[in-house]
């Protein structure tokens, strides 16, 4: 048995042999067992949703109450680290630059602590640990979908995500609607390609998509409703040509970004329209695929001034910080679409250091927000269960 004085020890050895061994999404085989293998040493139940590598760590109180989840994600990023820290990645091609290996740390931790409680507390409390949140479709969806979470019908989750611009000792929150739902949109133009000498001959696809970039700008700046964040960015262009060569084709890649369902598939259908009717302008065409990913996270008012009260109570007013709408995507909003939830930020950042930010290879968070994270969890956690 793990004491209660070594917890916060061990979750950061925990993160530190998961960061040393990240694996990419939807392949978080050993990942995924090792995590299993700690909580059930403690003799708590794993179970598998069934899908990919997602499972659940289930602790039963003494009584009957209500249901409270906690989500943390198994997966990292393509990314070759350069850290520097003696647990850097052994895997030369993926690396925990978004946190993860911190939140599934966190997520373990809370488990044994409610699991070290369990005969004074009420309900249940659910660990999900989820397989590909870095890819679509992510694995969200596919938990919340199956047999196992219906069975388990949480009334409340909670998902915590580290935050390298909020400094070490504080978390940030944010009531109601927090971060915006995230598609991919991905044009392809087809034109008449040859001498670039001769572009009166041709139908030039590289100007076509210029003005088709700039032209689905004006979704944003003119078609947009005011007061709903909308975001579309193209960082993908791809025109196979050479100085003297006009392609036949380009293709363009971009996210979307908003907050609002209803403005969101007008904007899908805002994009159709703008690129073809240019395209058709110059005498192309152009085909538009829009995958539709994770929708926006909504933050429960009344679960998010519990936790604004709890952590004021625990970390002092000056450490709770009230965070903007940001237009990040997660996939955690497939909890959050369907029960009362909320997600909030824990500080990571080294004060007085300019401080690497998320997906870059020299990411390197304080690891104290660690026990800050399990301590206003678990505080939560109690306070609800008891």
């Amino acid at each position: 048995m793990i004491s209660n004085s070594d917890i916060e020890k061990r979750m950061v050895e925990y993160r530190r042999h998961l960061h040393q061994n990240p694996e990419l999404s939807f392949q978080e085989e050993k990942t995924a067992t090792f995590i299993k293998q700690v909580l059930v040493e403690e003799g708590i139940r794993v179970e598998d949703f069934g899908t990919h590598h997602n499972f659940a760590a289930i602790m039963e109180g003494s009584s009957a109450g209500k249901t409270y989840g906690l989500r943390a994600e198994l997966d990292a990023l393509p990314i070759t680290e350069r850290s520097g820290v003696d647990f850097s990645s052994v895997n030369p091609t993926a690396m925990h630059a978004c946190g993860h290996d911190m939140h599934m740390a966190i997520a373990m931790g809370v488990t044994l602590s409610l699991h070290r409680q369990r005969e004074n507390l009420k309900g249940r409390f659910v660990a999900i640990f989820e397989s590909g949140e870095e890819v679509l479709p992510g694995g969200a969806q596919a938990i919340t979908q199956s047999k196992l979470f219906s069975l388990l019908k949480p009334d409340a989750m909670f998902g915590v995500h580290v935050l390298p611009e909020l400094e070490v000792g504080k978390i940030g929150v944010c009531p109601g609607k927090y971060m915006a739902s995230g598609d991919e949109v991905y044009i392809t133009i087809d034109g008449k390609g040859g001498h670039a000498a001769l572009p009166h001959l041709l139908i030039d696809p590289v100007v076509c998509a210029a003005e088709i970039i700039l032209g689905l700008q004006t979704i944003v700046s003119r078609k947009a409703p005011a007061l709903i964040p909308t975001v579309l960015s193209f960082g993908r262009v791809e025109a196979l040509g050479a100085t003297n060569i006009i392609p036949d084709e380009v293709s363009i890649a971009g996210t979307f970004r908003t907050m609002d369902e209803a403005w969101r598939n007008e904007a899908h259908r805002l994009i159709q329209q703008t690129a073809t009717g240019i395209a058709a302008s110059h005498g192309a065409k152009c085909e538009i695929e829009i995958r539709k990913g994770y929708p926006s996270i909504h933050n429960n008012p009344e679960l998010t001034q519990l936790v604004k009260k709890i952590a004021k109570e625990l970390i002092g007013n000056n450490n709770v910080i009230d965070l903007d709408p940001r237009t990040t995507t997660d996939d955690f909003s497939y909890f959050s679409n369907l029960i009362p939830s909320v997600f909030f930020r824990v500080g990571t950042g080294f004060p007085n250091i300019d401080n690497a930010q998320l997906h870059r290879p020299n990411f390197n968070p304080a690891e104290e927000a660690i026990g800050v994270a399990h301590s206003l969890l678990t505080k939560i956690l109690l306070t609800l269960m008891t």
